[in-house]
């Protein structure tokens, strides 16, 4: 599909974005129903009458979703709703058993918030219109085709254990002024807004298993108009690379529709991960399309003033007070922080040094060998499989010499391959480093009497050509010896 060069479609367009955040919280139970919302179980065994929209169930609202919805309403500095109602939202696709979903509409229970981000040293408002209670559907299985799309596919399979899981949608207002930006500060406000979700501890924000999962809405403005062009909506976005990635590629994409005198759809898109591009989906409806009306069988909720309050005591540290504290604790440089800032490390960083580390330990080993095991996995840093508590524990048997770092990073391989904590891998790979005076004694005279030019070279005087004898050193004790005693050695023998 033909783009239009980025630089160009920023000469001519406006970007304007609006995102809608899919959060699947963490209770128990569904939203309207007891059963479980535990991931990975057999398909279709977490279901009932109530959630597969059996005739005569009747649905109980989940207070627990009721009581995060209001946490993270006040997190991003929404108004509550004194009283507001559940609404059918009526459509049907064969993953939703009623034909409907229960949603909210005109009645949100969190409006009129913001969310502040930072990109390259600026701060850009999100404005947040809404952050509404509703229930996922079940999943779609496309099966026999090569892209697990139903375009292709022999067949399909439904499982419903999703149906009913309580989400939480939070949708902002049109994003304007961003330019060359936008796209990465799409990435941000998702990356900032993931951040405050896994603080409340109100879902496990795993965007690879969807519970947190983003639509993309972008259109261009001619540089000069007043008025919105037609947007088109990514869905299901769940990686921050893929939401930049997405937004970044409309732009591009309907820059070029628009410049050969085209007009662009308002459609849904898929975003190909792999190859980087979105693919048309479905014409979008409209509110009216949907028939929105008040849910009869849910009586309304009315918060009670005193209990958001409460409520309100439980929110943990905003996050640019976390930023503005965390710099002045840490003592990175800019250059550092932004670093850290463009790789979502705040939160690990942090958790690693309450863990014990120091905060250059924690910049060293998420910023370095984890951040590359994590792009090279295509996952987000804090989930590439090693915990705060463990880099911690990394650090900690670096600093008390049983490990060097060129150690350390195959102990990372046994952490990351499930053998257990540091510790367990250190014992069970037989990684320690050794410390056997005479061994390393006896390892740097065989260095010495294998390399005789290299020692005359030391003995001369040309100290830095022992780097040499210390890598033949190394080589011979499998990376188990500590180098500066290794080096301290080595002169010591041809002083």
């Amino acid at each position: 599909m033909d783009v239009m060069d980025f630089e160009d479609v920023l000469a001519a367009y406006e970007p304007v974005m609006g995102l809608e955040v899919h959060v699947e919280l963490n209770t128990v139970s569904k939203m309207f129903c007891g059963c479980s919302t535990a991931f990975g179980a057999e398909p279709n065994t977490q279901v009932c009458p109530i959630c597969l929209g059996l005739p005569g169930s009747l649905p109980v609202i989940n207070g627990k979703a009721v009581e995060s919805a209001i946490r993270i309403g006040l997190a991003l500095n929404c108004q509550i709703a004194s009283w507001c109602r559940m609404a059918r939202k009526n459509y049907f696709y064969p993953d939703m058993p009623k034909d409907y979903q229960i949603s909210q509409y005109d009645e949100p229970i969190a409006f009129d918030g913001y969310l502040d981000v930072e990109v390259d040293g600026e701060t850009f408002r999100v404005d947040v219109e809404r952050a509404h209670m509703e229930e996922d559907t079940g999943k779609s299985l496309h099966v026999g085709g090569a892209t697990g799309r139903i375009q292709g596919a022999d067949y399909s399979l439904l499982d419903y254990n999703r149906a009913g899981v309580p989400l939480i949608e939070i949708v902002t207002r049109p994003i304007t002024g961003a330019g060359e930006k936008a796209p990465q500060v799409a990435r941000a406000y998702v990356a900032a807004l993931r951040e405050i979700l896994r603080g409340l501890d109100v879902s496990d924000v795993r965007m690879e298993q969807g519970s947190l999962r983003c639509d993309a809405n972008v259109s261009l403005m001619p540089r000069g108009a007043a008025v919105f062009g037609t947007r088109t909506e990514t869905k299901n976005v769940n990686s921050l690379r893929s939401v930049e990635g997405a937004v970044r590629y409309e732009m591009c994409r309907q820059g070029a529709v628009l410049s050969e005198g085209g007009t662009v759809r308002q459609e849904t898109r898929h975003w190909n991960e792999a190859e980087g591009f979105t693919t048309p989906g479905r014409s979008k409806e409209t509110a009216e399309d949907y028939r929105y009306f008040p849910e009869p069988d849910l009586v309304p909720i009315a918060p009670d003033a005193a209990w958001v309050e409460e409520l309100r005591a439980t929110l943990p540290e905003p996050p640019a007070e976390r930023l503005a504290r965390v710099t002045k604790e840490w003592g990175f440089t800019d250059l550092e922080m932004r670093d850290v800032l463009g790789a979502g490390a705040i939160g690990v960083i942090d958790q690693t040094v309450a863990a014990g580390a120091t905060p250059q330990a924690a910049r060293k080993w998420w910023l370095g060998e984890l951040v590359r095991r994590a792009n090279e996995a295509g996952v987000e840093l804090a989930e590439v499989g090693m915990t705060p508590a463990q880099v911690a524990e990394l650090q900690r048997l670096v600093e008390g010499g049983t490990i060097n770092d060129k150690l350390a990073r195959q102990v990372i391989d046994g952490v990351l391959a499930g053998e257990g904590d540091p510790e367990q891998v250190v014992a069970t790979r037989g990684l320690s480093v050794v410390s056997d005076e005479g061994a390393l004694s006896a390892a740097v005279e065989a260095a010495i009497a294998a390399n005789p030019g290299v020692a005359d070279k030391v003995r001369a005087g040309k100290v830095q050509a022992a780097g040499a004898l210390i890598g033949a050193v190394m080589k011979e004790m499998k990376g188990q010896a500590d180098a500066a005693r290794v080096r301290e050695l080595v002169l010591e023998k041809l002083s």
